[in-house]
């Protein structure tokens, strides 16, 4: 059967091209998923995100030995069913700062990209419960709520903050985030509301929409300089879908330069290394990885009250019942932005959690009661790649992210939790802090930042591996458009120039909303 469009991965972008572009009846279009259904109540309870970690919703990626973290492997969840990553990450609505889009357009040639582009696309796709605004909307798709429940910690945690000098931030997405808020989340009525609830299942009884889950893609087909295809395999055996119009890949930071490395788009000489046969040579294909590297100051608390009780047969039931209690958290319930510099753009993103535990994940078995401030780097200077281990599809890629590499990177890092350290002492913590877990007393200097070296994460914001551009080196043009290959678009966050100061689901999503109008002309 040929389709007008393909779109390649049901996450946040795939869900909302998926539905705006079969809104016209006229237009056919076959949305392929990797993974299954996102129907699982750990998908749909707030806080327990995690428990979907290394699961069969879970690629699971992990990274190569990292060379400036001390070798270590860093872990990288990816959301592996109907929603992607919008089905298992923290549910955090951020947009990041407004520079971050103007650095697109005037540093990178993006055009189009500026933050008064885009911000009508993250307008259009929310309907935020606080109300219109100039900066914010009601009645789209997305809803975008505040944390129906604070835990008590939490407020401390938000006046240690000023107590230290970070103000309170009424609105951290108006594109000017500084200093500490309490969360915004995508939530409805105490419960994720993912791209499936908002975009997917609104559209799911088209008849010009095909929806197919366990849909691995092998490679694009192309005629000459086109793409006519994809070549997938389903519980049916080896499938192919023809297109009409365009191939858009939406199969994440590391999904879709897999996908066009696989199909023979890439660095030439790697690829043939590995046995592709080279259709196009371009070598930033898989270049550029960008993510947010963390790492956590922890502390045990000395009374009650933590969300280390949040899995207890009381709080489901609350849950269960009424949509409440400590399963509506999403772990990180503030967050601060701290321009360390001084330049008028934040540096460091403070994610804040009322849960002990010294792994980002929550693999820990026997962890402490407690609350973690996570140092989060988020202007990163360091650059990475995702290249081919193997021609056969369900390898994965090496991932090598060369997190930290820059010298300015790790400083950022230790002057940023030495004043994460500065937070927890203030005097709102002082009748519930305990012990330093990690990095632990008395640690500081290069002796911090070898700890960093030993211990950090990352935030699970993996972007920029098929970056947009105006310069001819760039895989995609402004319009999102790979070069040198008609009919073959990249929209998800690896078309992103660079990070965002922040969380990337929002900017995602947006990135989507925009490349639906330069798909239907609109723009």
């Amino acid at each position: 059967m040929v389709f007008d469009y393909v779109i390649v991965g049901a996450g946040s972008a795939g869900c909302v091209l998926a539905n705006r572009l079969s809104a016209d009846p006229d237009v056919s279009v076959l949305l392929l998923e990797a993974g299954g259904s996102d129907r699982h109540l750990n998908v749909k309870i707030p806080a327990a995100f995690r428990q979907l970690f290394r699961t069969e919703r879970d690629w699971n990626y992990n990274t190569q030995p990292e060379p400036h973290l001390d070798g270590r492997s860093l872990y990288m969840p990816r959301g592996k069913m109907l929603g992607g990553c919008h089905s298992i990450n923290a549910m955090l609505y951020v947009r990041g700062d407004k520079a971050d889009y103007d650095e697109w357009r005037d540093e990178y040639g993006a055009k189009g990209w500026g933050w008064d582009d885009v911000l009508p696309y993250f307008k259009r796709s929310e309907h935020n419960e606080r109300g219109p605004s100039e900066f914010h909307a009601i009645g789209g798709p997305m809803n975008v709520t505040d944390l129906p429940v604070v835990n008590p910690f939490t407020h401390r945690f938000l006046e240690a903050c000023q107590a230290v000098g970070i103000p309170l931030d009424e609105d951290y997405n108006d594109g000017a985030p500084d200093g500490v808020s309490v969360v915004q989340v995508t939530q409805k009525r105490g419960a994720r509301h993912s791209v499936v609830d908002a975009y997917l299942a609104p559209a799911r009884k088209r008849r010009n929409l095909t929806i197919a889950t366990g849909a691995l893609v092998h490679r694009v087909v192309f005629d000459g300089g086109r793409a006519v295809g994809v070549e997938y395999r389903d519980v049916g055996g080896p499938q192919r879908a023809s297109v009409a119009r365009e191939v858009i890949l939406s199969a994440g930071a590391i999904g879709s330069p897999h996908i066009l490395q696989l199909s023979g788009i890439g660095p030439a000489d790697h690829l043939r290394e590995v046995g592709v046969d080279v259709v196009l040579d371009q070598p930033k294909v898989g270049w550029g990885l960008q993510d947010h590297p963390f790492a956590g100051v922890g502390y045990q608390a000395t009374v009650p009250g933590t969300l280390d009780e949040a899995e207890s047969p009381v709080e489901l039931a609350k849950w269960v019942a009424r949509r409440t209690g400590m399963l509506t958290s999403t772990v990180a319930e503030a967050m601060a932005f701290f321009d360390r510099d001084g330049d008028g753009k934040a540096d460091l993103q403070y994610h804040w959690g009322p849960v002990g535990g010294t792994n980002l994940h929550g693999f820990e078995e026997d962890r402490v009661p407690g609350f973690a401030i996570g140092t989060t780097l988020i202007k990163p200077q360091s650059r990475g790649t995702v290249r081919l281990r193997s021609p056969d599809p369900e390898v994965h890629p090496d991932i090598v992210g060369n997190f930290l590499e820059s010298d300015a990177d790790r400083a950022v890092m230790v002057d940023g939790i030495e004043f994460a350290r500065e937070i927890a002492h203030a005097a709102p913590f002082d009748e519930v802090r305990g012990r330093e877990v990690t990095p632990g007393e008395g640690i500081t200097g290069d002796e911090l930042e070898a700890w960093i070296r030993q211990n950090a994460e990352l935030i699970y914001h993996p972007t920029s591996t098929v970056a947009m551009g105006g310069d001819d080196d760039a895989p995609l043009d402004p319009e999102l458009r790979l070069r040198g290959i008609e009919g073959l678009r990249v929209v998800d966050a690896s078309v992103m120039p660079s990070v965002t100061r922040g969380n990337t689901n929002a900017p995602t999503i947006m990135i989507a909303e925009k490349a639906a109008d330069l798909l239907l002309d609109l723009a």
